[in-house]
């Protein structure tokens, strides 16, 4: 394929990308700058916030509109495994903690509705329930087909995965006191039975003896990797990932459950 390089170092600039990033990024500084001082004037200092939502859009542009999106579109299934990890585990962390509790709570307590829907979705068994199955969902052949194929259906799968893993993480990290994190014990088995939901689909892509996906199957071969090689290699980067940030989050959990605990006894 001759347009192969070109392809690769391709930037999306698409107005509704880099417009929709660019609103967002407005309106959430309206509402940290010009009406915090409406809304919310005692909120303390928001650097920090802002450094971590900053990071959310950043992030996720990265993965959708840098050379990574063409290059998983078009050649290899493992950079596109490589775009799901940075949609799902690292933008909605970073937009979660990009966000103040003080404003959320001010903004959920104006809005019953919306904060009862909130309060169903983030609960953890609806929360996981929806993240195993939309990331499984898009990891069907044919609906994984589709996406590549059509750039609505794409963003569609995209935005989907970003926001059911905003659900997923909120009872980790959630920003709101109104909707307040899972107690530690509990934290550390929702991660557990995160990891065990997303087994069966990980498992499919690395042990599968068949090619799943055509467009992977007929794609120009830019590395030495086979298409089969190139499917398993996907599946592992997933798991890795997967347990990485499983490993990390137990670890933060328990580490912050044990200096949470009561000291019982000083040394005479």
């Amino acid at each position: 394929m001759e347009n192969s390089p070109i392809t690769l170092l391709h930037w999306h600039t698409e107005p509704a990308l880099i417009g929709g990033i660019l609103f967002v990024g407005w309106v959430y500084s309206l509402f940290l700058g010009p009406y915090r001082s409406k809304l919310i004037p005692n909120l303390p200092n928001t650097h920090k916030y802002y450094l971590w939502f900053s990071a959310g859009l950043v992030t996720f542009y990265l993965a959708v509109g840098s050379p990574l999106d063409p290059l998983g579109e078009n050649f290899l299934f493992s950079a596109h495994m490589i775009q799901h990890n940075i949609l799902m585990y690292i933008c909605p962390l970073f937009v979660l903690l990009g966000l103040p509790k003080e404003l959320v709570d001010h903004f959920l307590s104006s809005r019953p509705f919306f904060e009862r829907s909130l309060r169903f979705l983030t609960h953890p068994i609806i929360a996981g329930l929806l993240f195993t199955l939309v990331f499984s969902f898009w990891h069907v052949g044919v609906f994984y087909e589709a996406a590549i194929r059509d750039k609505v259906i794409h963003m569609a799968e995209h935005l989907s995965m970003f926001f059911v893993s905003l659900l997923m993480w909120w009872p980790i990290c959630s920003p709101s006191d109104r909707l307040p994190n899972m107690r530690f014990g509990p934290q550390m088995l929702y991660i557990l039975a995160l990891m065990l939901g997303q087994t069966p689909i990980f498992a499919i892509l690395t042990f599968s003896k068949d090619v799943l996906y055509d467009t992977y199957f007929y794609a120009e071969r830019i590395i030495e990797l086979t298409p089969l090689e190139d499917q398993k290699a996907g599946g592992v980067l997933m798991k890795i990932a997967n347990m990485a940030v499983s490993v990390g989050v137990l670890a933060s959990i328990f580490y912050r459950w044990t200096k949470s605990q009561p000291v019982t006894g000083k040394v005479a």
